[in-house]
Formats: C-alpha cells, sequence, structure tokens
C-alpha cells in the first residue's frame, strides 16, 4: 500500500490540530485549495494542502491577519518580512501594555487616575517643557553661577517606553513637585539668596571635597544617633552637635564660633528637604542610581540644633 496523498477535511483536521470548521473557512476563502472531491461530494487536499494549511495555522497563531496570510500565500511578501514587521508590532504593543499596567498599578496605589494616565502619555519633549518651564520660572532673571546655572538647566527626564510602577510613579510626583508653586517660591528664595551671596563675593560654584565630606560625616553622625536612640534634646546629642559643628569649622575655614554658625546659617537657606526629594525622583525616572534620603537626619540634627539641616 501506498503513501496516503490526498486527505479529507477529517484528515487535515487530525493533523493540524484545527477544527473542520475552520479548515472549511479557509477552504472557501480560497486560502487551502481543493483538488478533488470524493464519490459523496466531501472536498479533498494533497500534501501541498496540508503544508500550506501548516503555514496558515502558524502564521494565524501568530496574530498575523488574514490579508497577510494570503499575500505569504501568493507569494507577494516574504515570510521574514512579515515576521520582521509583526514583531515590531507586538514590540509596540507590549510597550502600550506595559505603561497601562504601571498606570494602573499607580493608581491602585492611591493615585489619581486622569492626572496618572495624562502625565504617563506624555512625550519627552512635553515632559521636558514641564521640567524647563520650572527652570525659567525659579532660576530666571538671577545672577547665579554660570556653571551651577548651567548644571542645573542640564537636567533632562527620560521615561522609558515602558516604564515600572516606580518610574511613573516618580515622574507623576516630579510633575506635581516642580509645579507645586510653595516648591518654586522656596527656589526661588535659594536663587535670590544665591546671587546675593555672589554679589558680595563668596564663591557659589559646587562645594568642594571638603564640605561634602563634612556634609557626608554630618549625615554619618545623625543616622548613628538615631539608630542608638539618642534623644536630640539629650546631653549626648549636643556632644554630636559640637563634634559636627567642628567638623564644618575646618572644611569652612573658620572658626568654631558665631562665625561659623553664621555660615551654617546662610547654607541652610538652600536646605528645603523637597529640593533632595527632587533628586531623587530624577535618579529614579531615569533609572540611576539612588540618591540617599537624609530627610530624617536632616530633621535629627534640626531638633538638636545644628543648623546646617532641612
Amino acid at each position: 500500500m501506498g503513501p496516503v496523498t490526498h486527505y479529507s477535511i477529517g484528515d487535515l483536521a487530525r493533523l493540524t490540530g484545527l477544527s473542520v470548521r475552520t479548515i472549511r473557512f479557509y477552504s472557501d476563502a480560497g486560502l487551502i485549495p481543493v483538488v478533488g472531491r470524493t464519490g459523496g461530494g466531501f472536498r479533498v487536499y494533497d500534501v501541498a494542502g496540508v503544508n500550506r494549511l501548516r503555514l496558515v495555522r502558524t502564521l494565524r497563531d501568530l496574530g498575523v491577519d488574514l490579508p497577510t496570510v494570503r499575500r505569504v500565500l501568493e507569494e507577494k511578501v516574504g515570510v521574514a518580512e512579515v515576521a520582521g514587521a509583526h514583531a515590531d508590532a507586538i514590540d509596540a504593543q507590549i510597550r502600550t501594555l506595559r505603561l497601562r499596567r504601571a498606570v494602573l498599578r499607580a493608581v491602585a496605589k492611591g493615585g489619581e487616575m486622569e492626572l496618572v494616565n495624562e502625565l504617563a502619555r506624555l512625550s519627552d519633549e512635553e515632559r521636558q517643557r514641564i521640567l524647563d518651564d520650572f527652570f525659567e520660572d525659579v532660576f530666571g532673571g538671577h545672577d547665579l553661577d554660570p556653571g551651577f546655572d548651567a548644571m542645573m538647566r542640564s537636567v533632562r527626564v527620560r521615561l522609558p517606553d515602558d516604564p515600572s510602577t516606580e518610574q511613573l510613579e516618580a515622574w507623576v510626583e516630579l510633575a506635581k513637585l516642580v509645579q507645586d508653586e510653595d516648591f518654586r517660591a522656596s527656589v526661588r528664595r535659594m536663587s535670590e539668596k544665591h546671587a546675593e551671596m555672589r554679589e558680595s563675593g563668596q564663591d557659589m560654584g559646587a562645594p568642594g571635597p571638603e564640605q561634602m565630606a563634612a556634609f557626608t560625616y554630618s549625615v554619618e553622625q545623625a543616622r548613628a544617633a538615631l539608630d542608638a536612640g539618642v534623644a536630640p534634646d539629650s546631653v549626648r546629642a549636643k556632644e554630636i552637635v559640637a563634634d559636627v559643628n567642628a567638623r564644618w569649622a575646618e572644611a569652612l575655614g573658620v572658626a568654631d564660633d558665631e562665625r561659623l554658625v553664621e555660615r551654617l546659617r546662610e547654607q541652610e537657606a538652600f536646605a528645603d528637604p523637597r529640593a533632595e526629594r527632587y533628586w531623587q525622583l530624577i535618579g529614579v525616572v531615569n533609572g540611576l542610581p539612588a540618591v540617599p534620603d537624609t530627610t530624617a537626619e536632616r530633621a535629627w540634627l534640626r531638633a538638636a540644633g545644628q543648623p546646617l539641616s532641612g
């Protein structure tokens, strides 16, 4: 007995796993040609028909529409070309679905649905416009150190096409923060103070390594005090503040007396904790290493009487 060369519609169903009804639909659409009929009038297909049906099934399983399937079968377009185009379309769908998922999760955690959805769908240019408007409002018109001004205005937000829930939440919070008039007023005051100090001849460039080391030391001492349960109104807290002030006096090159307190009070004008939050949010949105949150340490130092706090 020779190999089977003709197949009934039931044979095709068993060979491909498709239903008889689906195969009949493809056949009626001309995708799977009928090569003959049985004595009872039933359709008969050949090996080529089986192979075409398997290709149709695979393409449809991958979501390719019937008109494109027909073009592939008619050799008007190659399978590789269709696969590439379809893969691109799926990528776009995945990005859309991930964005929707991030929006829904942000809303589920307490976000405002319309606001979250609107801010999530902004283009990179529209997102940057929100930030640039903030820069112009809080820095414009002030005689700031050119390097500092350029550095602040160079900040960019690059929310990925498929942001994580954390990145989307950070962007929403950042957008709300830079549009908050109270925060803007606070940063404008910082700009005014910066300009005043610059006019008086004080160096308003980036903090030097000694000042950065003093700030790090202050935070470390406050964190250790918090971990040890040291009350900010205790004798031990006063000792810690005295130690921290001595480190600042050395870093600023001034005596550890009223002059130091005056210098630290001047820097305290730049200690709005929301400014630190601003940089933390920028980092999260752009996928950068986490910026440490020193809010608790600053609050402890302030309560203990250390001038440089926020």
